[in-house]
């Protein structure tokens, strides 16, 4: 009764919930589907009411399931528990279900004694009567013993019948009150499997709906990432170690003139699939081989003796001025890349000159297509490079770097940073030839470890705080109160996604076309949460796969954390000039 109780009322409960739930939803989707035009890629105002609508519609979504998640996991931990007390019940009724076996064989044994025991009860009671004893020839001194002695038996088979009886009579009520039972287990299992069916399904069907809203958002959001996008571009990173002309500068030894002062450094460049061509010099001079180099940063075979006659089309023109609508022999072509200096070790430039072998040959599929002679592709030049490079193409002459018999298409950058990522790590397609590891001659648990035992370690673009104002002795120092201002954006870009549009960097045009606010409208929109000043930044990581976690701030007598990823996109839109944080794992500097 008690199961049934609460399984009827847990039934009830969870009806009467989700039927409000429902009602929420369907309102939900018809006031969305309402509010939801056709965006055109060019009304910036249309963009931003649209993503305030459907966070809006994902909040009320959010505000309306939250009450019911944590219902639904009471109720859940009462399924349980009924589900606990039906295990139970069935462990119960299946050793009463043995118990009574063992008793039905033990009484069709005693079914024999009974029948046996009854029809010398008759006879007995016949020739237990006083006359016939006392007409018999029996002498008168044990008349009296046999007469009792009759009667004794007699009693014991009366008592026999009667107790075997009973346990038969007994046997069969257990029995069908034991039919009972299971087919009142089998509906209460049926009730409890409904209803946790129905939990699962409920609360699936609010997920999916909040995880739609969630992709509606971040696919209209990817507009405005194209900001941030354009103000990375604008640092002209290098790509290659050639082309590096110097790197960043390190603005730790340089006084802007102000004090406090904080600054953000990104470890390596964006790109760190592939080769790690600083990566591959210290492997160099720590003593690997070309082939050692290529298998830390390739899921790839080495192989040798390769198709050399391969004719490789280039054209379009390079970062030097020149254009191309040339035929190249593969290996020609390979002599003509400006990719990595020629100064460096020989199994530097070989391991090059393999990984660009392969590219080009993956890239025109074996020469059927053309190439381009930029960074876009790979920077080929007029000029045959220097003498060592060429020996380093010589010494290599059909050696490519392959996945299933097929040249892979072999990316590499200057620095990563003491990390390899694969390269669905950072938005492309995956690929099984591209790995992601550790690029460090021990592991790797802290900044310090990082900055000892990184293999790329003594590249200039290793640890940089990208970007510079003129004003500040070209560094890209923060003051305090600037910091704040960042800060302050996040968190109010976080209370309310709408004001995202006014969010802006200040010394640059909005590029929604709306204002801009500054620091002062941003701490009032805020109000006694703002911080006014920043007086110490700490950041967390993930050291395994090389990605900034947490940063954490504290100024104005309270601390706030938050996301790397989230604080590194704010920190890119509001910062000034064109400061930035340039990849996943940075860290934070404050002198």
């Amino acid at each position: 009764m008690i199961a049934r109780k609460l399984v009827k009322s847990l039934e009830f409960v969870v009806r009467r919930k989700f039927l409000f739930l429902l009602v929420i939803f369907i309102s939900l989707l018809l006031t969305t589907n309402y509010l939801l035009p056709t965006v055109s890629a060019d009304e910036i105002e249309d963009l931003q009411r649209q993503i305030d609508e459907l966070n809006h519609a994902r909040e009320l979504s959010v505000k309306a399931t939250k009450p019911l998640e944590g219902q639904i996991e009471a109720l859940k931990r009462q399924l349980d528990q009924i589900q606990a007390s039906l295990n139970v019940l069935s462990a119960n009724i299946k050793q009463k279900q043995k118990d009574l076996d063992t008793r039905e064989d033990k009484i069709a044994l005693q079914q024999a004694l009974l029948e046996t025991r009854i029809r010398a009860y008759y006879i007995r009671s016949y020739l237990a009567d006083p006359l016939m004893v006392i007409f018999s020839s029996i002498q008168a001194g044990d008349l009296f013993r046999e007469l009792s002695y009759r009667q004794s038996v007699t009693r014991e088979d009366r008592s026999i019948i009667s107790s075997i009886t009973a346990e038969v009579v007994n046997l069969l009520t257990q029995k069908e009150k034991l039919e009972k039972d299971k087919i009142k287990m089998a509906a209460f299992q049926a009730e409890v499997d409904k209803n946790a069916t129905f939990l699962g399904g409920e609360i699936k069907k609010a997920k999916a709906y909040q995880a739609d809203l969630t992709g509606k958002i971040a696919q209209l959001s990817a507009k405005q990432q194209q900001l941030l996008a354009q103000k990375l571009g604008s640092l002209n990173l290098p790509k290659s170690a050639y082309a590096m002309r110097g790197g960043c500068t390190d603005d730790r030894n340089i006084d802007p003139g102000f004090s406090p002062r904080f600054a953000i450094y990104t470890y390596g460049v964006p790109n760190r699939v592939g080769l790690n061509q600083f990566g591959a010099k210290g492997r160099a001079e720590a003593g690997q081989s070309a082939e050692q180099i290529l298998k830390a940063y390739y899921n790839a075979d080495y192989t040798t003796g390769y198709d050399s006659g391969i004719n490789i089309h280039v054209t379009g023109s390079n970062e030097y001025g020149q254009s191309f609508d040339d035929n190249w022999n593969i290996e020609d072509y390979v002599k003509h890349l400006y990719e990595m200096p020629a100064g460096w070790p020989m199994e530097a430039l070989k391991a090059q000159a393999i990984a660009a072998r392969s590219y080009a040959l993956a890239y025109t599929n074996k020469g059927s297509g053309p190439i381009c002679p930029s960074q876009q592709c790979q920077v080929v030049k007029k000029e045959i490079n220097d003498g060592n490079w060429q020996a380093a193409v010589d010494a290599t002459k059909g050696v490519v770097m392959t996945s299933g018999g097929q040249p892979i298409k072999a990316w590499y950058s200057s620095t990563h940073g003491g990390y390899v990522f694969n390269s669905g790590d950072i938005g492309w397609s995956s690929t099984p030839h591209t790995k992601r590891a550790q690029d460090s001659t021990s592991s790797i648990g802290s900044f310090s470890d990082l900055q000892n035992n990184a293999y790329d370690k003594n590249s200039p673009i290793f640890y940089c705080d990208w970007g510079s104002r003129a004003q500040y002795n070209k560094t890209a120092w923060l003051k305090p109160e600037e910091l704040a201002d960042i800060v302050n954006v996040l968190m109010l870009a976080k209370k309310d996604s709408g004001t995202q549009v006014h969010l802006s960097q200040v010394d640059k045009p909005n590029p929604d076309g709306q204002d801009t606010w500054d620091g002062d409208r941003v701490k009032r929109e805020l109000g006694g949460s703002a911080f006014n000043t920043i007086s110490d930044i700490s950041v967390s990581a993930d050291f395994g796969s090389g990605r900034t976690t947490t940063v954490t701030v504290s100024g104005d007598g309270k601390t706030e954390s938050f996301d790397g990823s989230e604080f590194k996109n704010y920190f890119n839109l509001r910062a000034p000039s064109n400061i930035n944080i340039v990849g996943p794992l940075f860290n934070a500097e404050r002198k």
